[in-house]
This record gives structure tokens, C-alpha cells and sequence, in this order.
């Protein structure tokens, strides 16, 4: 204990400083006969929160009436609490936080706070979010989930199995699966494997588990781009949609028969979605544009049709595209032509999925079918997607032998050419080689002899026996004097040694004696009935222009 250095109270040495700054300089005709209250003496830190704040003690600056007679031990004590009045009520965390008092959920100002708070988190959400359809009649372009659907059907008994859903971004899977989530009512999780792993979807199959058990409802797992698990990875699904305690909705942007294993697929019917027509995006764009409340006389049908060509198929592009569109609207001076211009065009190309594969399809067909525009088109939509010029050269060397062939030999030199300019100049001039060889490709006479012949020889080494055929003797090399002893070599005739190199003599082994692998005709002997149906003058052009391959 010291002494006040003003009012010579004893005080303890950690209140001292509390004791000077409240007790003389807001009080100080504070003297030594006002008794003190007995939580003077305790520090500050070892008080109750109320305490510290005033609220159960005397305040600092009010003055307590002095006495003459000794303090009593109830006066002792520490003043009692008032007793809060009953319009105080403790805050929840969020009220406390957020400044609002705790009301009645069904009061005008919490529901109008809660109105708030959802108009804001739909004013972020880009377009293509806030237009997700709310029912399966929304839904365009998919006749699986129309009135006559497959998918429909299940979902209408309520007997939704675990299926797989394979379509093209932006055509609806992730809406379809939480729509079907949504209508039969079971419990829904959503993962993407890309941000999930197998130990996370364990723990939400354990969970779905205890939900059916204690609740008897079923846990739809919504499985976003599950051709990113690998095949092993997919396992962890087998187990669990087999004894039916969860329902798989897996969705995928790859062709499932070579992205997800057999023992899934075996489980989980593939359905393939339909890539999006330009009329249905059109009418998804009208949608957006009624529920925007968009008034804007630029944004009228042509426009939107404008505007969905761009989207290939995807609806969540083209209202991308819209949503910019909109935007652009609002300044003063902006016009059609602005905005066409404005709207870049979006190249939906995948360089390791099925379009990579569709493209390079589409550009070796076009070459086969001598035709150079389409050939030229898919060569510049796989170069402006950002396709590698070496792949289409790589590709080029193939069609040279496997379709012109023994036509024109010199093809299978421009290809390999072609190949070495690629390396050697790049993008974007290498354009020219590539558009060089791809015409010349196309307009060349074409022959699939040799290509048949390899086929013809794979199909002969399949028959029984045939791959073990024993070479003859007199074609087998003699390198050594116990070779040529065996009779390696025997007979041979040097085909240089004679007139124009002919003998008769046989290489197949005797089982394969006679076979003919290599054709006499280019191509085929069908005839497409298609062209039976053209008219006079289109044959004309047709045969000339057949003529014109032929003879290039």
C-alpha cells in the first residue's frame, strides 16, 4: 500500500494511477472522509467486463454524500447491477456485427434487410448466372429433359438413377443435374473435380450415407468435369452408386468411352446433350433481355441473332456476349455497327479434347474428298484456334501417302517439305506452306492402292498360322559357312542378272502362295446414289471438275 500523493489515501500500487486520474481530476472535492468502494483496491484487469465499463459501479463523476460514521461491511460491497430494462436484449453475433438490432423474422426491416442482401449477390452474378433456368421448362435445346424426355420421365416418378451427362460447354449439364436435384427433393452436393480430391468425395459419400440411414433421404452427387479423376480415381464412385446410396450425376465436356472406365459407365447410363442451335440461343437471349428490362432499340432480333452465331453452340458465350452488349448500350453515342464490332469473336477450340480430333477429322476429309475451300476453311479455324502448325504438317505427310499415294509420288515430298518450313519459319507465315500443300493435297488425283494393300497384308497377318509362316530358304541371307550348309540361300536368282530384271520366282511361303494384297484400280467401284439425283447441268460441272483433279 503507498499513500495518494494529493488526498494521502493508502491505495494499492496498481490503482494509484486509476485512483489520481478519477478521483481528483474529475471529483476533486473528493476528500478523505468519502468512503471508497471496496473494488478500488483490486486491479483493473482482475474486475468483471461490467465493472470496467461502469455499469454495476459508481460513476467517476458522481459524488457520494459524506459521512461520519464508519462504513458498514454491506457498504462494503460492490453496488449491484441495475437491472437492465426489458427492451435490452442480447445482439447475436451478426446483429452485434452488423449494427442491427435483433428483430422479428417476420418484422418489415429483417425481411427487407434479407431482400437487400440477395438483390446484391444477384447484381454480381454475371448474365449467364442470374438466366440459369429455375424449372425443366426453361431449359432449351434438350429434348432429354423436354415434356417426352428420358431424363424427364425419371425425374417425374422420382426414380432418378446415376447417369452421366456428356455435351459441349454451356449446354446445360450443371443446370440440368441441380434442376433434377431440385424437383425430387434429395439432398444436393455439387464438387468439381478439379478442385476436389478423393479424400474430399470419401467424406461426402460417408456423410450421404448417415443421411440415408437416419433420414431415409438420397444425396444427388453432382459431379462436375469427372473426366479429370483419373480411372483409378473413379473407383471411389463404384461402391456407392452400386448399393444405391448415393445417385452420381457426372458431367463431362470429353466422349466418356475414353475418358471414364467401363465399370462406371456400366453403372451410370451416358446421356449426351445436344450442342445449342442458333435459334435456341437466340430465344435464351430474348429471356435475358425481358428480364433485364433492356428497352434498348439496338439490341432488336438481328442483333441477337448476331450475337448468338458467335456463341458455337454454347449459351453461357453468347450471354456473355450480350451482357457487354447491354453495357455498351448505355452510352450515348454507340450503334449497331459499334457494337458488331466490339463483340470479338470466341474461338470454342480444345487442342486435347474431341474438337481437336473433329477438326483434324474434318480437314483430312476435305482433302480426300478433293475439296480445297472446305479444306482450306478447317485449316484456318485449327490455326486461328491456336492449333499447332506442326501436328496439321504431321497430319499432311499422312494424307500424302494414304490418299494421293501412288497417283502423284511427288505429294509425300511437298508434305515433308511443308513439315521442315513449319520448323524453320513458324507462325504465323507458315500459314502460307500449310495452305500451300493443303490445296495442292486436295487437287491432286488420288489413289488408295497402296494404302488398301497395307490393310489387305494387316488382314492376312490376323488368319491363323500365317504370322509363323517359315521364310523360304532361298530368301533367307547366308552370312556364314554353317548357314550356307544349311541351305540359306539356295536357288536365289539376283533379279539384276537377268533381262529386265525378270525370273520366276517365288517369295510368299507356300501356304500364302498366289495371294494378291495390291489392287489394280486407284479407288473403289461404288457409286454414291446420291449423284443419280442431280440435275443434267450439275453432272456436267461435277464430271469437269473430276476431270480437272484428274488431270492436275
Amino acid at each position: 500500500m503507498i499513500k495518494c500523493p494529493i488526498c494521502e489515501e493508502a491505495v494499492t500500487e496498481l490503482t494509484i494511477n486509476s485512483h489520481i486520474d478519477s478521483e481528483h481530476s474529475d471529483n476533486p472535492a473528493r476528500t478523505k472522509s468519502t468512503p471508497r468502494p471496496a473494488t478500488d483496491n483490486v486491479a483493473s484487469i482482475f474486475l468483471p467486463l461490467s465493472a470496467r465499463r461502469g455499469g454495476s459501479f459508481i460513476a467517476r463523476n458522481d459524488v457520494v454524500p459524506p459521512t461520519t460514521s464508519a462504513p458498514t461491511p454491506a457498504a462494503l460491497q460492490p453496488a449491484k447491477s441495475p437491472k437492465p430494462p426489458s427492451s435490452w436484449r442480447k445482439r447475436s453475433h451478426d446483429e452485434a456485427t452488423s449494427g442491427v438490432a435483433n428483430e422479428d423474422p417476420t418484422s418489415p426491416t429483417q425481411a427487407q434487410a434479407k431482400r437487400v442482401k440477395l438483390s446484391a449477390l444477384q447484381k454480381f452474378a454475371p448474365l449467364a448466372e442470374r438466366m440459369r433456368p429455375r424449372t425443366l421448362d426453361e431449359v432449351y435445346g434438350q429434348k432429354l429433359v423436354g415434356p417426352a424426355g428420358a431424363i424427364r420421365g425419371l425425374v417425374e416418378v422420382n426414380k432418378v438413377p446415376s447417369m452421366i451427362l456428356w455435351g459441349d460447354p454451356g449446354t446445360g449439364k450443371t443446370t440440368i443435374a441441380r434442376l433434377i436435384a431440385n424437383k425430387v427433393g434429395s439432398r444436393y452436393i455439387e464438387i468439381n473435380s478439379t478442385s476436389s480430391g478423393v479424400g474430399d468425395v470419401k467424406k461426402i459419400i460417408e456423410e450421404a450415407r448417415k443421411e440415408l440411414l437416419l433420414t431415409g433421404r438420397k444425396t444427388i452427387i453432382f459431379c462436375d468435369e469427372i473426366h479429370r479423376f483419373n480411372k483409378t480415381q473413379q473407383d471411389v464412385f463404384l461402391a456407392p452408386v452400386e448399393a444405391g446410396e448415393i445417385t452420381l450425376i457426372g458431367a463431362t465436356t470429353e466422349n466418356p468411352s475414353f475418358k471414364i472406365n467401363n465399370a462406371l459407365q456400366s453403372r451410370c447410363p451416358t446421356y449426351k446433350l445436344d450442342s445449342l442451335t442458333i435459334s435456341d440461343i437466340t430465344a435464351i437471349l430474348q429471356r435475358a433481355i425481358a428480364t433485364e428490362n433492356c428497352d434498348s432499340p439496338l439490341l432488336d432480333t438481328e442483333m441477337l441473332t448476331y450475337i448468338a452465331s458467335f456463341g458455337n453452340g454454347d449459351a453461357r458465350t453468347a450471354l456473355n456476349q450480350l451482357e457487354r452488349a447491354i453495357d455498351l448500350c448505355s452510352r450515348p453515342d454507340i450503334t449497331a455497327t459499334n457494337i458488331r464490332a466490339s463483340l470479338t469473336q470466341t474461338f470454342l477450340y480444345d487442342r486435347s479434347g474431341d474438337k481437336h480430333y473433329d477438326a483434324i477429322s474434318a480437314l483430312h476429309k476435305s482433302i480426300r474428298g478433293s475439296d480445297p475451300d472446305a479444306s482450306l476453311y478447317y485449316l484456318v479455324r485449327m490455326l486461328e484456334s491456336g492449333e499447332d502448325p506442326l501436328y496439321i504438317a504431321r497430319r499432311l505427310m499422312v494424307v500424302a501417302s494414304e490418299d494421293v499415294g501412288l497417283a502423284d509420288n511427288s505429294m509425300l515430298s511437298l508434305a515433308t517439305a511443308t513439315h521442315a518450313a513449319c520448323e524453320r519459319i513458324g507462325m504465323p507465315e507458315c500459314r502460307i506452306n500449310l495452305a500451300h500443300c493443303t490445296v495442292a493435297l486436295a487437287l491432286a488425283p488420288k489413289s488408295t492402292r497402296a494404302y488398301r494393300a497395307l490393310h489387305n497384308a494387316l488382314g492376312a497377318l490376323m488368319e491363323p498360322g500365317v504370322a509363323a509362316l517359315p521364310i523360304p530358304l532361298h530368301l533367307r541371307n547366308a552370312p556364314t559357312g554353317m548357314m550356307r550348309g544349311m541351305g540359306y540361300g539356295d536357288g536365289y536368282k539376283y533379279n539384276p542378272d537377268y533381262v529386265d530384271g525378270k525370273v520366276a520366282q517365288e517369295y510368299f511361303p507356300a501356304k500364302l502362295k498366289g495371294r494378291v494384297f495390291l489392287e489394280d484400280v486407284d479407288l473403289g467401284s461404288k457409286v454414291d446414289e446420291d449423284l443419280l439425283v442431280l440435275g443434267e447441268d450439275e453432272r456436267v460441272a461435277m464430271a469437269g471438275a473430276m476431270a480437272g483433279v484428274g488431270g492436275s
